[in-house]
């Protein structure tokens, strides 16, 4: 919904000059052209977006089902890994539990899988970051000796990119799925779900966090390595669906189409889309991790 403004103008009387009925005389203004030229944005815009439904999520369960009858889930036809890290991470008041697939195809394909540790996605980011994820990755450096990639789903996605960010020497690659890395437009369902989140956090942490933590307003390390730029050495992927009925699809592009993949599926079936695991072979084989 757009809203205008009105512009309001204010006028200043002139006082009238003793004994007579004259008005100050005011200096003539060059008329203004009747429309204003916008200076032109070098900006990308966004797509036209739809709304999907939230009920079409529930679709996920055949998207399960696909994934075991296509060639790709037994490692056919993609290309092979080379024994590096892979840490998946889950998406909000999601755990490990459900990556498990992703998980298990990962070794198949080659790559040494790793769960991020973090439990419960239902946490102030910035902690889970600190005080379980960096772990998680810590281990997989010291285990395989290279680089790591890194793959998020929803919020597990923007989670991923903001670590990617901060460690960046660590990270050979990040893949992100159906994550809106680029700001929180979420079904109404969602964002109450958040708001829940949020408040439980601050009575638990108290002044361990900042008044505005889970929202767009906070200012820890985690909003703000969102707003850096990814290094170039670090190849950054975000797939995405048009059908995601969770998140406003198109705040899951980086707007840069040599790293946007879109995929047909739902938000939650991400974590099981045969399509998308094949973007996601694509793009790990393309960033061979280095040795550190």
């Amino acid at each position: 919904m757009r809203c205008s403004i009105p512009i309001i103008v204010s006028q200043r009387r002139g006082s009238a000059r003793t004994g007579t009925n004259l008005r100050p005389k005011s200096k003539t203004a060059k008329a203004r052209p009747a429309v204003a030229r916008r200076r032109l944005s070098t900006r990308e815009p966004y797509p036209k977006s739809h709304t999907s439904s939230f009920w079409t999520e529930a679709l996920f369960g055949a998207e399960i089902l696909i994934l075991h009858a296509t060639p790709v889930y037994y490692g056919l036809g993609v290309p092979h890994g080379d024994g590096s890290a892979v840490v998946i991470i889950p998406g909000f008041l999601g755990t490990d539990l459900y990556l498990t697939e992703l998980h298990a195809w990962l070794g198949r394909v080659g790559y040494r899988p790793y769960f991020s540790g973090i439990g419960l996605n239902a946490e102030c980011p910035n902690i889970l970051i600190q005080r379980r994820l960096n772990q998680t990755i810590d281990k997989a450096l010291s285990d395989t000796g290279r680089k790591v990639h890194l793959i998020g789903h929803s919020l597990g996605g923007v989670i991923a990119r903001s670590a990617a960010a901060s460690r960046s020497k660590d990270v050979a690659s990040v893949i992100t799925l159906a994550a809106p890395v680029r700001g929180t437009v979420a079904h109404r369902g969602v964002l109450n779900a958040a708001e829940a989140v949020r408040l439980r956090i601050l009575e638990e942490h108290g002044k361990g966090v900042l008044p505005n933590c889970y929202t767009g307003h906070c200012t820890c390390n985690f909003v703000g390595s969102l707003r850096r730029k990814v290094p170039d050495n670090l190849l950054e992927t975000a797939i995405y669906t048009r059908q995601d009925g969770i998140v406003d699809w198109r705040y899951c592009m980086t707007m840069k189409p040599e790293s946007d993949v879109e995929v047909p599926g739902t938000h939650i079936g991400m974590a099981f889309n045969p399509a998308a695991y094949v973007v996601v072979a694509d793009r790990l084989a393309k960033a061979r991790a280095t040795r550190i």
